[in-house]
């Protein structure tokens, strides 16, 4: 699994266990962490395949997400699940999301140092085998160069324009045309359990 999905070792192996839940459900796991705090916070970020997922949809996978975890009971101390879409600028964790996008504004980092620099910022142009293409400005010119999927460490989309126009259209397209979920909405109605304030449209606690 893509450390871009699930970075640290607890984060894999939570993700191995949510992953088939979340797939049986017909999403997706995005992106998956364990952020430290008083009271721990599990967020996965899911999706459909195809794009488009619903607040109802986050709840769902909340719920079921929920189940497996309380069986498997890999997290001995309290903690919060927050469930949410990628939203608009959302990260790119697998080989399959640097085509997609193409064409749109990214920003991406690498672990190591390629030609004296670790971040990169242009437009997506697409996959040739394992790397990821990118244009960038370089000595005033725009050069296209090709990262391996491996080296990133992070890589997400820019909000633009034009990606908001994208997300606009294709959610109208779906018959989805409520455009306030695309700022995604924490449904815990407890402030104290707030850890991440509009990021997470489901959200369960474990005690």
């Amino acid at each position: 699994m893509s450390d871009l999905i699930a970075k640290t070792t607890m984060d894999q192996r939570l993700a191995q266990i949510v992953t088939p839940v979340i797939e049986g459900l017909g999403f997706e796991l995005v992106r998956l962490r364990l952020m430290a705090g008083n009271t721990r916070t599990l967020q996965i970020m899911a999706d459909r395949p195809d794009g488009g997922i619903e607040v109802q949809d986050c709840a769902d996978i909340s719920t079921a997400v929920s189940a497996a975890l309380d069986v498997e009971d890999p997290l001995e101390d309290a903690y919060t699940l927050e469930v949410s879409s990628p939203g608009i600028d959302r990260p790119l964790t697998r080989l399959k999301d640097f085509a997609t996008w193409e064409g749109y504004e990214a920003r991406i980092e690498t672990t190591e140092l390629i030609d004296g620099r670790r971040r990169f910022k242009g437009v997506l142009a697409g996959v040739e085998g394992e790397d990821v293409l990118i244009e960038i400005e370089a000595q005033g010119e725009t050069v296209t160069i090709g990262l391996q999927f491996d080296w990133l460490s992070d890589a997400k989309l820019v909000l633009t324009d034009e990606l908001i126009a994208e997300m606009l259209r294709a959610r109208k397209a779906s018959g989805a045309i409520n455009e306030a979920e695309f700022d995604e909405i924490d449904t815990d109605t407890d402030p104290e359990t707030d850890t991440d304030e509009g990021a997470a449209p489901a959200s369960h606690q474990k005690d």
